[in-house]
């Protein structure tokens, strides 16, 4: 039986062009080397799961190259490239500051980096969570970073910038990970299910994106747990079971309801859904997504502020075309609220449905003066 490797690993990018979502960044670190503009420490940082290490990899491949491609990616066929790709280089040291955050292991490092390569023209130091490091391990650490041998490279990568001394961001260029949007999510979601001849619906593909928060790692570790549990067929229905995801379906049938001014619909609705074992905070945060989606679904220059399959996207254009900005709004005001609330309350499912009784009412009213409707 052949080793499994998830899908997490069996993808990881190996060169700049593979890397999804952060085409700046790549961009700016292909032009550094192809321009032999190289500083001598780089910092990473960003939420996890963006490609920071990844990156850091490709770029200490990509230096160390001896026959660079044109447009500056590694040629994966020289000695250095070929001892990167099966894990025995001798050019490319990782530290986890995470356990390895002691003076005494800063030291160890420092020892090694007086050293030159037997191959290749750089040594590169990848220290990941840098943040986790001890304040005498960055004392330690601080003349070596500003003043390492020509042929050391450090690149630190962290999730908590803001831990980082002062000092040492000082010493270092800065490259800032932003979060994958979900279109780069779910077409590298696709190109990862026709690779293993996994038939996926766009719309579950969607739902698998936005569950990940702009982190690709997320996003395919979700996937593998949808794939095993599918059996290599992804429906939108299959991912929600899965995720234990509310159905857009019951904000659609709340909002309706709200439409029509019927309290005790929505109250039977909020019954239905608390039954199949969604937390209360769950539907109310989920409640006021949805209300700020189909606010952004009026008008065609906000709808770039709106990520959801093109079908889903359908149905919430015709949804907002019938209800007023002002009602929008008040309902988000109303659901952010309650979600405020939510936790200090001690009858947390009256607070809920006191909440879907004031949106209902919202269609007595006119939402932006508060004063009831003429008949």
């Amino acid at each position: 039986m052949d080793n499994y490797i998830v899908s997490a690993r069996r993808y990881r990018p190996t060169t700049f062009e593979n890397v999804v979502g952060q085409k700046s960044l790549t961009t700016t670190l292909k032009n550094a080397i192809l321009n032999n503009k190289l500083a001598h420490a780089y910092l990473f940082c960003g939420p996890r799961g963006v490609g920071k290490t990844s990156c850091a990899r490709i770029f200490a491949k990509t230096i160390n190259c001896m026959n660079l491609t044109p447009t500056g990616e590694a040629c994966n066929e020289c000695e250095s490239c070929q001892s990167f790709n099966e894990q025995r280089s001798l050019n490319i040291h990782e530290l986890d500051a995470a356990s390895n955050n002691s003076v005494e292991d800063i030291r160890s490092l420092i020892d090694q980096v007086r050293i030159p390569p037997q191959i290749g023209k750089y040594k590169v130091y990848i220290i990941d969570e840098v943040h986790m490091l001890s304040q005498a391990a960055f004392n330690a650490f601080l003349k070596t970073l500003e003043e390492p041998p020509h042929h050391a490279i450090f690149i630190l990568a962290t999730t908590e910038k803001h831990k980082i001394l002062a000092t040492i961001l000082s010493r270092c260029q800065v490259y800032d990970f932003s979060r994958i949007s979900v279109a780069d999510v779910v077409d590298h979601l696709q190109y990862v299910a026709s690779s293993q001849n996994v038939t996926a619906e766009i719309d579950a593909l969607n739902i698998i994106a936005q569950k990940a928060d702009g982190g690709m790692r997320d996003a395919l570790s979700i996937f593998d747990q949808v794939v095993s549990y599918t059996s290599g067929n992804i429906t939108y229905q299959s991912v929600i079971e899965n995720l234990n995801v509310l159905d857009y379906e019951y904000y659609f049938r709340i909002t309706d309801a709200i439409l029509k001014g019927e309290i005790r619909n929505c109250m039977l609705l909020l019954n239905e859904i608390l039954e199949k074992g969604f937390d209360g905070q769950h539907i109310i945060t989920g409640l006021a997504s949805h209300f700020r989606d189909l606010l952004v679904c009026k008008d065609e220059s906000t709808l770039v502020l709106f990520e959801v399959g093109a079908s889903i996207r359908d149905r919430y254009k015709e949804t907002a075309k019938q209800c007023p900005d002002g009602l929008l709004y008040k309902a988000i005001e109303l659901a952010n609220n309650c979600d405020l609330n939510y936790r200090e309350s001690r009858n947390k499912r009256l607070l809920l449905e006191l909440t879907l009784i004031q949106l209902c009412q919202l269609t007595e009213t006119d939402p932006s003066t508060g004063d009831k409707k003429k008949t």
